[in-house]
């Protein structure tokens, strides 16, 4: 079904075309009917936030489509982007399995859908699908292993140009063909960028033009182009 932001809805986890490709949407077929009988899909433009670090855990969202940036905000307004969720994650999931409240804060960055399914309904359906649960604590550990990869690379870097030079190389990740330049779509801000790294959004855009005039990288639009990734790699080393 088409919906508002240009979305094709999927109606029903059991007429979802990715169920064998995603982690979390590929059940056996009892345990994908229930699933689908306790969510609720639900479409979200670019700016909506699905749910507020600090905030009393209300379920889970289970991302069908598009991208949703996590972040933590101090006490003096400073903001870190986590990571990007892609389709196929299970948002809240940590928040809503310990009964602690949502640890993030979870806003589209673009066209979504989000399916919800509420805290206790997600529990029981835990506790009646004992498969399903192994499912939970891969993504758990998947998480886990992607927030101590971020930790490492925010903590171990020795500078702000190295941040962004290893942000853009893991960007490009699975779009090298091997002939030459990388084409990778870039929709994240300058803001954003700066979040991800722990910088000032002036250092990033003044590391974007030195990078341009070092003929590392193009950016045309949305698309951003490596031009010379065994340049990019090598600020890594410098």
């Amino acid at each position: 079904m088409r919906a508002p932001y240009g979305l094709e809805i999927i109606e029903s986890c059991l007429s979802c075309p990715h169920r064998e490709d995603r982690l979390f949407c590929n059940l056996p077929p009892s345990a994908a009917q229930r699933l689908a009988a306790i969510t609720s899909p639900s479409s979200y433009p670019k700016g909506a936030t699905l749910f507020v670090e600090g905030q009393v855990a209300r379920g889970v969202f289970i991302l069908c489509s598009g991208r949703v940036k996590l972040s933590t905000t101090s006490a003096d307004g400073k903001t870190l982007i986590v990571r990007i969720a892609d389709p196929g994650e299970v948002l809240g999931l940590p928040a809503t399995v310990t009964e602690k409240p949502y640890e993030l804060t979870a806003e589209v960055i673009e066209p979504t859908q989000a399916n919800f399914i509420p805290r206790q309904e997600f529990l029981n359906f835990l506790r009646e699908h004992g498969e399903v649960g192994l499912r939970v604590a891969q993504q758990l550990g998947e998480t886990y292993h992607s927030a101590i990869a971020e930790m490492r690379n925010i903590g171990l870097s020795h500078s702000v140009g190295e941040k962004l030079a290893r942000f853009l190389l893991d960007l490009s990740a699975g779009h090298d063909n091997g002939k030459g330049e990388i084409k990778v779509t870039l929709t994240l801000t300058h803001e954003e960028i700066a979040q991800m790294i722990g910088a000032s959004r002036e250092t990033v855009t003044r590391l974007f033009g030195e990078f341009k005039k070092k003929q590392l990288l193009q950016v045309k639009g949305s698309t951003l182009i490596i031009k010379d990734k065994a340049g990019l790699e090598s600020v890594l080393n410098s």
